[in-house]
């Protein structure tokens, strides 16, 4: 059981994160959200509290080691530790590398990748039990393979998974684990906004280039948030402890034939 445990969920504001954010309350947690959209981090609050959770919310960037930082004595003054961190936080976008601004790169680069780093080295002190301490860091399938266009948001994603690796060996000692999670298109704002990107520089309407990526898509649609969600709650569990550095892939089939 998770009831009374404590969670940091980034970017919880919306999509994925509030998804999980949502979920882990149902098990009881007492979650904290953070992100830059202080309204939608309210809405996510305030379904917790509606359906009876406990829950709490701050602006931050996760790039900004003070701001993290911030959020984390935050939650430990409010709840006394961390048992469980959600490194959700994440941009996308096209980085051609014919673009001349290194800005698109940096901010992708440090959101993704350097933003679940900041946050685990903050949070780990926290972690406190002895027994149990849970990591899940949010890559994409674009962690397992390669996209013309987007080697900003590849790079992240392939850097986490090696992040994910490597720090679950340095604190399994501790009873920490730490894995990854690699999700294919999901019905959200982000998947949503990356699709009318791709379709316009294809020069097509988003609705064909929607249907073409979801053709490539062996079972044919989308996953869905609340999927994503249950995967994450599992590993949260008692149940998972011998799972740890490992990659799971929710991603309809599209790794299956590459190998990752």
């Amino acid at each position: 059981m998770l009831r009374d445990r404590v969670a940091l969920v980034t970017g919880g504001g919306t999509g994925i994160g509030r998804g999980v954010a949502l979920a882990l309350a149902e098990q009881g947690v007492r979650v904290a959200v953070c992100g830059r959209r202080g309204d939608c981090l309210d809405q996510t609050v305030s379904l917790i509290r509606e359906r009876g959770g406990d829950a709490m919310s701050m602006t931050a960037d996760v790039t900004c080691a003070g701001d993290v930082e911030r959020v984390v004595a935050a939650v430990v003054k409010a709840w006394g530790r961390i048992d469980i961190l959600i490194n959700n936080a994440g941009v996308s976008g096209r980085t051609p590398m014919e673009d001349p601004d290194d800005a698109r790169w940096s901010a992708i680069l440090g959101v993704n990748l350097t933003g679940s780093y900041l946050c685990a080295t903050r949070v780990l002190p926290h972690m406190s039990d002895p027994a149990y301490g849970r990591i899940i860091n949010m890559s994409s399938v674009l962690g397992r393979f390669g996209v013309p266009g987007y080697a900003a948001y590849c790079t992240a994603k392939h850097g986490i998974l090696g992040f994910t690796k490597a720090l679950a060996l340095e604190v399994a000692g501790r009873g920490i684990t730490v894995n990854a999670v690699c999700p294919t298109w999901v019905d959200t704002d982000m998947a949503r906004q990356g699709i009318e990107e791709t379709a316009a520089v294809l020069g097509m309407p988003a609705d064909t280039f929607r249907a073409r990526a979801l053709a490539a898509v062996p079972i044919q649609r989308m996953a869905e948030v609340g999927e994503i969600a249950a995967l994450t709650v599992f590993l949260c569990q008692h149940d998972a402890a011998a799972i740890t550095g490992q990659v799971l892939n929710v991603c309809g089939g599209t790794t299956a034939g590459s190998g990752g």
